[in-house]
């Protein structure tokens, strides 16, 4: 059986450890970018948010224990609802079919800015096309890329990015779940429409996986490369409370102008070395990194899953995972193999210590042997001068009466933290360090 697919939660206990509020992208590295018409048009284009895609399929961690949030559609419109990180003057979009072995068609994408829930303003809406057509067929395991519209994006707002699948598809390429919701409609193609009566919400994404914007100012993309804690366990939805969110918020102040656009690559479960929650830190680091369009800089924030998946599933039925149970020697071997590549590539690299879990009340979650090797793994980011900066978490987060548990105040499970703990980390990290 391939686990490759996903991980997030599961039923009681088991889903406050993996249950997580859970984008490929050809780097922009020019100077300037060409309009439609082949005219220089400005600075280049960066990825101003993005949703990591996992395959759907029996084997999620969500369908084996009974909650698999993966679907098809049939002549429906999904409305996703995504806040960017910076604005710009113009705006394109990526949809993936990466884990599809059936073509997709498109039958009509439309974005706007996003008014309440599900509504958007009618006057900002702009039909996206894919080289001059409304509609296109993606290939199994492609992507299509819509052609740029004129659009004044502002930093850290709302858009709404519809899009219509005239008929039936397969399981779909998809996010599991996040921290904002997004809509699916009944039959018919609402990809226009101003409201959506009647939608059911959702936490997934489908499909759609970057959103691009050309701005004014020439600026880079930071890649937060990270877990369930990157996406935001834990913090209120719809509250744009991540600590990736709440980093951008920093860095990108209003008025002034943006610095570094921040796109989070988080997925919930997610491990370095293993596939478990759709593919591993390491064998999604191409795609989930260096194609992302304008990268210059990655937080790698990953480590915690590693430990302690393989001394938990195993007590919930899946004895399976006990053979991947790593050393703190295999997770410093794998960031060290992050870093080269990422050097290669000319990108600046920064870690992220692993915070603690010793207040989950999950068997297997925690672990004398575990923590060991957290501790061990934390020394080494601290004191080993391979990285361009480190964001020590586990510092911040910690209590110091039992630095082995999360300061009770950030503690929402045990293992993900409340939004006070999320701003905690944002506040936490060295802005001078990307500059």
């Amino acid at each position: 059986m391939s686990r490759s697919k996903g991980i997030w939660k599961s039923p009681g206990r088991f889903a406050a450890v993996l249950c997580a509020a859970a984008l490929c992208t050809m780097q922009a590295g020019n100077a300037s970018e060409l309009d439609a018409s082949g005219n220089a048009a400005g600075n280049r284009w960066v990825a101003t948010w993005s949703s990591a895609p996992i395959a759907p399929g029996p084997t999620t961690i969500d369908a084996l224990f009974g909650n698999d949030h993966s679907r098809s559609f049939d002549n429906q419109t999904i409305r996703h609802i995504v806040h960017v990180s910076v604005g710009g003057r113009r705006v394109r979009v990526r949809f993936s079919n990466e884990f599809g072995i059936q073509p997709l068609r498109i039958g009509a994408a439309q974005v706007a800015k996003r008014r309440l829930d599900a509504s958007i303003y009618p006057a900002t809406n702009r039909r996206l096309t894919f080289s001059g057509q409304t509609s296109i067929m993606v290939p199994p395991g492609a992507a299509a890329l819509s052609d740029a519209v004129d659009f004044d994006v502002a930093g850290a707002s709302d858009l709404a990015v519809s899009v219509y699948l005239p008929t039936p598809t397969e399981p779909a390429t998809f996010h599991e779940l996040t921290l904002q919701q997004s809509y699916v409609t009944g039959p018919g193609n609402f990809a226009s429409a101003t409201d959506l009566p009647g939608a059911t919400a959702t936490q997934s994404t489908f499909y759609l996986t970057v959103v691009e914007v050309l701005p004014s100012e020439s600026i880079n993309t930071l890649v937060v490369l990270g877990d369930s804690i990157a996406q935001g366990g834990g913090a209120t939805l719809n509250a744009n409370q991540t600590w990736p969110d709440l980093l951008s918020m920093r860095l990108n102040p209003y008025p002034p102008r943006p610095r570094l656009s921040v796109i989070n690559q988080g997925v919930g479960c997610g491990r370095l070395l293993f596939d478990v929650c759709g593919p591993g830190g390491a064998a999604r680091f191409d795609r989930d990194v260096l194609a992302v369009t304008g990268v210059t800089q990655v937080i790698v924030a990953l480590g915690l899953n590693d430990i302690m998946i393989p001394s938990t599933l195993p007590l919930f039925g899946l004895p399976e995972f006990a053979a991947e149970t790593v050393s703190a020697a295999d997770i410093i071997v794998g960031l060290q193999q992050l870093t080269q590549r990422a050097r290669a590539r000319g990108l600046k690299i920064f870690a992220a210590t692993i915070t603690p879990n010793g207040s989950s009340t999950v068997p297997g979650v925690f672990t004398p042997e575990g923590e060991a090797t957290r501790q061990a793994v934390n020394r080494w980011i601290r004191t080993s001068g391979v990285f361009d900066g480190i964001a020590d978490f586990d510092a911040v987060v910690r209590d110091p009466a039992n630095p082995a548990r999360l300061l009770p105040a950030y503690d929402a499970d045990g293992v993900h933290l409340t939004d006070a703990g999320y701003r905690a980390m944002a506040n936490a990290i060295n802005l001078s360090m990307f500059f």
